[in-house]
């Protein structure tokens, strides 16, 4: 069911201090100590007008405290079959003006054979809550731009080098929001289940590349290294 967050870091800290400091980065997401009480604060505070996925909702939830400009947005997540095991889209009818924009965060949880060890159900809580973050991200990084520079975005997409900028500065923005400990965690999993130092992505799962395209673990800890966010838990 929908409960808040518990962080587990050694010590175990109250559930009311957690949530109090909600949006200060943490190492690890625990979902074992979480109180009723406390998710509800937690729906309530960053559930308006999100459709949360089932058997996900606490860590989507987790994941929705550290994007505090994406209160109010409209985000649906849909649990379905999809080549594609996370993907996040604006919906058409509704890009034109930014306060009028709500998006689709679609999870997989059915794909391709190669895929199906990496899909978010067989992750740990602390792995989700960093996967989620990347694609809530994504709708911080389409929620900032302009019409024209969706469209622009749209047709960049057709360029593989533009996927590359576009996803590693996704990660960028999930680290710098608080979340790159649950980023590396995400990072690492997909690397152990796949046997592989790079991961670029469903649609390279037979072809991978030689470059980084989501940031592999040793530049996220870089990036956490430099953030002085982080210093606290360094």
């Amino acid at each position: 069911m929908k409960k808040v967050l518990y962080l587990a870091i050694g010590l175990l800290l109250p559930a009311a201090s957690v949530y109090a400091q909600q949006q200060h980065p943490v190492m690890v997401f625990s979902k074992a100590g979480f109180s009723t009480a406390d998710s509800l604060r937690l729906l309530r505070d960053f559930g308006n007008n999100k459709t949360l996925p089932r058997g996900f909702e606490l860590q989507t939830l987790v994941a929705l405290s550290y994007f505090p400009e994406l209160k109010n947005s409209r985000i649906e997540f849909k649990v379905k079959p999809a080549y594609s095991l996370l993907q996040t889209r604006p919906v058409p009818h509704g890009i034109f003006s930014r306060g009028t924009r709500h998006y689709t965060i679609t999870i997989s949880d059915s794909s391709y054979w190669k895929l199906q060890p990496i899909r978010l159900d067989p992750m740990n809580f602390n792995a989700q809550v960093g996967v989620l973050g990347h694609e809530l991200s994504h709708v911080v990084d389409f929620s900032r731009r302009s019409l024209l520079s969706l469209v622009a975005s749209g047709i960049g997409h057709l360029s593989s080098r533009y996927i590359d900028r576009f996803e590693y500065n996704t990660d960028s923005i999930c680290i710098a929001h608080g979340l790159g400990y649950q980023l590396l965690a995400w990072s690492v999993f997909v690397r152990s289940m796949l046997h592989t130092d790079n991961y670029d992505g469903a649609d390279n799962i037979d072809k991978p590349m030689m470059h980084e395209r989501y940031m592999n673990p040793p530049t996220i800890r870089a990036r956490i290294a430099q953030n002085t966010m982080y210093s606290t838990l360094q």
